[in-house]
């Protein structure tokens, strides 16, 4: 079963939460007070139809919502919510307004994954007790549960309030709260509340929205994954069907190849936690302004990281991608500083690494054994990039840029001659930035003003 950082109707609305801060619910006005017949299977039919055609979640939940009440039934409000596979995110909640924008939030994962406003909520009372759905009149002068969220709808307008959960792993709601499904309310602000009519038509949609839900939700859930673990552009190439060991294209690209200074070592004096902290800590720093600057993180490999910044077809967006991959590396140093000073302070190791950059053809695709794939790229250019990153600890240069790099990104830079790279069968002429990372920030910034200017 699903749990959520927070329950929107122990909460204000979870997800709904932002837009009930600023907006009062406007009353639904009284509409037939029986749903049609005919037009409740249709809905269903047409949630399947959804369920095939794999529609995202949120047009399945707002094209249900505003179907039910042009079939005669007085929503005011819907929300729904449902566990996600993501390292962000515990889960997803949507909030459907009668006449207001649907709306969308992710809740980051939290110690335990229960916090303590949705174990005050309706929803944790029901998974507790087996129970799959929770009926309140909100305009009953007393009522038989105590949530917080009872007085926040009737605040709200809200007359009558239908939860339900609906487990996607089989077996009792209770069996496994750690599980994915669903959970759910509907409202109204009709006087009288929701007809027994109104209620056996919502009990009759709830099993079709679940299923048309269940398979959005995988459908979202293999997008996290790959997204996760290959990143954007190739998870789209995978998800697109190229997934067989050659599958991929030759491309232009800026590279990008860092190493951390000195792992063997901290492997081997840290406690396990303590050194994946501090790969993790690296990561952050020089994967974090990758992703900021636009690349794509291709693969980590031990304490080395691996990106590129595609150029255009025809090399037409050489100095774009070569300067987006020289910003990131100078953000990257910069922050060294800062971060190694909040490490020392906490008594944590230190931090350095080694970046390389270079410009040259690669190949982007699936390489390993039938059974085993990756998705990265490949060639001589990539096998250049990591020997020249092999380079700034002998030359004592935290970033070194090869001539092919320079050329698409006229920054100040100093040449250290043509040396030999270890397994590669020529010279190459190898540049440093000609001052510190400092210093190229600050130059990066004054020509980002001018551009601007």
């Amino acid at each position: 079963m699903p749990t959520f950082r927070d329950d929107p109707d122990a909460a204000a609305g979870v997800a709904g939460r932002k837009q009930d801060a600023h907006a009062t619910q406007t009353p639904a006005p009284n509409l037939s007070p029986r749903p049609s017949r005919a037009m409740i299977p249709e809905i269903g039919n047409w949630l399947m139809k959804q369920a095939l055609a794999e529609t995202e979640i949120e047009r399945v939940v707002a094209g249900c919502c505003e179907r039910l009440r042009a079939a005669g039934l007085p929503l005011a409000r819907c929300y729904f919510a449902f566990t996600v596979l993501h390292p962000l995110h515990r889960a997803i909640g949507i909030t459907w307004n009668s006449g207001k924008e649907t709306i969308v939030e992710g809740y980051p994962h939290v110690p335990g994954d229960v916090s303590e406003t949705f174990k005050q909520g309706p929803h944790y009372y029901m998974m507790q007790t087996d129970l799959e759905h929770l009926r309140i009149p909100l305009n009953a002068c007393t009522h038989t549960f105590d949530f917080p969220i009872i007085q926040e709808l009737k605040d709200q307008g809200l007359t009558d309030y239908l939860a339900y959960v609906v487990g996607f792993e089989g077996g009792r709601s209770g069996d496994r709260p750690e599980g994915f499904g669903m959970i759910g309310s509907w409202t109204c602000t009709l006087a009288r509340g929701f007809n027994d009519a109104e209620i056996d038509a919502l009990l009759q949609i709830e099993e079709r929205l679940a299923v048309a839900c269940k398979l959005a939700v995988k459908q979202r859930l293999m997008s996290n994954v790959t997204q996760t673990y290959l990143g954007n552009s190739a998870s789209a190439y995978v998800l697109d069907g190229q997934i067989r060991r050659g599958d991929g294209q030759s491309i232009e690209a800026a590279i990008w190849y860092s190493d951390m200074r000195g792992s063997s070592g901290l492997a081997d004096r840290l406690p396990r936690d303590d050194y994946i902290e501090t790969l993790n800590a690296y990561f952050d720093l020089t994967g974090g302004a990758v992703h900021a600057a636009g690349g794509e993180i291709l693969s980590f490999i031990g304490d080395a990281l691996l990106a590129i910044f595609p150029m255009g077809a025809d090399g037409s967006d050489a100095q774009t991608a070569s300067r987006k991959a020289h910003d990131a590396a100078i953000e990257a140093r910069a922050a060294l500083p800062d971060v190694n000073a909040a490490r020392r302070a906490a008594g944590s190791p230190e931090i350095d690494f080694g970046i390389a950059l270079h410009c040259g053809e690669v190949m982007y695709g699936n390489v390993g054994v039938p059974e085993r794939l990756t998705f990265s790229v490949f060639g001589a250019a990539v096998n250049e990039v990591a020997r020249l990153e092999g380079l700034t600890k002998d030359l004592g240069r935290p970033v070194l840029v090869s001539d092919a790099f320079r050329k698409n990104c006229p920054q100040p830079t100093v040449s250290l001659g043509a040396m030999a790279l270890r397994g590669i069968g020529r010279e190459m002429e190898v540049f440093a930035p000609d001052c510190e990372a400092a210093d190229l920030k600050k130059s990066m910034q004054d020509t980002a003003q001018m551009a601007a200017e």
